[in-house]
């Protein structure tokens, strides 16, 4: 199994919508990728609620079968449609995947 996590920090503005609306946005549009990706068993998108300084605000946790199956979830165009979006609205991005 590999388990695959990502945090953003967003922009406080982006397509004319809050840091909020769009961390709402991401999560909803990654969230709906649960059962339509061949191998991600698992996919789930939390929004920081401390807004520290040192807090990223939003993150991914997916769980899926293998590295093969990690590669199709990046190159599914279900998942490609929504990384423009979140491309403009990140000021940053960072990632770990890992086997278990």
């Amino acid at each position: 199994m590999v388990k695959h996590i990502v945090m953003w920090k967003l922009k406080n503005n982006a397509y004319g919508n809050t840091k909020e609306e769009n961390a709402l946005h991401i999560k909803n549009q990654l969230e709906a990728l649960n059962g339509n990706i061949p191998g991600l068993l698992k996919l789930e998108v939390g929004i920081d609620f401390l807004h520290s300084s040192d807090s990223a605000d939003i993150a991914l946790y997916a769980e899926l079968e293998n590295r093969e199956a990690l590669q199709v979830y990046q190159e599914h165009p279900l998942h490609k449609a929504i990384m423009p979006f979140v491309a403009e609205a990140r000021e940053w991005r960072i990632s770990v995947d890992y086997e278990l």
